[in-house]
């Protein structure tokens, strides 16, 4: 009996280390909101699930929702490069400091849509022409459609918006509601709809796909529906983690990163805008307002003023907005080149 109880502890010696390597790695990606919002459906939850699928016993991405590593999203990329979590979702307009670069992204009435202006933000982040993102692995890259204005007060016209404190989204989105007559308040998103209810401000600007995400449809009814500048959003992994991995869990990684995934992403957010939007339309008891031809022509020329501002603080932004232009064409001529 103790013979066969010592070759039974013998087996278990050997067998232990490749029991031991079969445990997957674990990653954790840090979220700030929860599982239901759009931005996890759309942008992480493929991602997760293409990768645990196929690294099964490889590779192990745990999601940390609500805010349960830190809600503070200007430190979500802090999150990442300290090591604290692997991934994390990053807003570049909340840390220009971090992302100079990426306020190119921001600019208002430069891309046709969602879709062209997150093709592009990939492309010139994986190009490593982008300040901020060398010591990170790009997994998505996504722009808001340009953000519309949601307030408690009426809008009907850009006359409206005079005086109303409107919460914005970055700087670039702040020059520009003050050329509108507006009082911009840079708050970030999970904060705004409390701003709101408590009398702070009167609305925010934020894409119809998000309008519910955070209860900001809950505290507003008058939706101004001009297209200012979108947001730039990513989905960044810790690069010295990344090529830490064994390179099938790269490969993994890889396979449902980068282009492919941030035009998924942004075809989602593009149907669920418009979805929103004739909920809004359908609903009596909202007001939505698309801008009048002179209104129109009127933001186009205060937009047309903040690029030029804004290329003309330094070279290099004159440089990156060549760059954008270049991709922009790019991706026309294919268009045209499918058709």
């Amino acid at each position: 009996m103790i013979v066969k109880l010592l070759r039974l502890f013998a087996l278990a010696l050997v067998l232990s280390p490749a029991m031991a390597a079969a445990e997957p790695i674990k990653l954790k990606l840090a979220f700030f909101t929860s599982d239901r919002s759009n931005i996890y459906q759309f942008a992480i939850k493929p991602f997760v699930e293409a990768v645990n699928s196929e690294g099964k016993d490889l590779i192990e991405i745990e999601v940390f929702f609500s805010g349960a590593i830190s809600q503070v999203q200007t430190q979500q990329n802090q999150l990442i490069a300290d090591g604290t979590a692997d991934m994390a979702v990053v807003v570049a307009g909340y840390q220009p400091e971090q992302f100079p670069d990426s306020a190119v992204m921001e600019l208002p009435g430069l891309f046709r849509d969602e879709q062209e202006a997150s093709q592009v933000y990939t492309r010139l982040i994986e190009a490593g022409r982008l300040e901020g993102y060398k010591d990170y692995f790009l997994i998505n890259a996504f722009v808001s459609a340009g953000e519309s204005i949601h307030s408690r007060k009426q809008i009907n016209s850009l006359a409206d918006l005079q005086g109303q404190t409107i919460r914005t989204n970055n700087k670039i989105e702040t020059s520009t509601l003050q050329r509108l007559g507006a009082i911009p308040v840079v708050i970030p998103i999970n904060r705004t709809t409390d701003a709101i209810s408590q009398g702070k401000i009167d609305g925010a600007t934020v894409p119809p796909a998000m309008l519910f995400e955070f209860g900001i449809g809950r505290v507003t009814s008058h939706h101004y529906m001009l297209r200012l500048g979108g947001a730039p959003v990513a989905l960044l992994m810790n690069r010295k983690k990344f090529e830490s991995l064994p390179a099938p869990a790269q490969a993994i990684i890889r396979k449902y990163s980068g282009e492919q995934l941030s035009a998924r992403t942004s075809a989602a957010f593009q149907a669920k805008n418009l979805e929103i939007l004739r909920q809004l339309e359908a609903d009596p008891r909202r007001q939505v307002v698309f801008p009048s031809r002179s209104d129109l022509a009127a933001s186009q020329r205060v937009f047309n003023d903040v690029i030029e501002e804004w290329a003309a603080l330094r070279p290099q932004n004159r440089k990156l907005l060549g760059l954008v232009r270049e991709e922009m064409a790019k991706l026309e001529a294919a268009d045209e080149g499918r058709q």
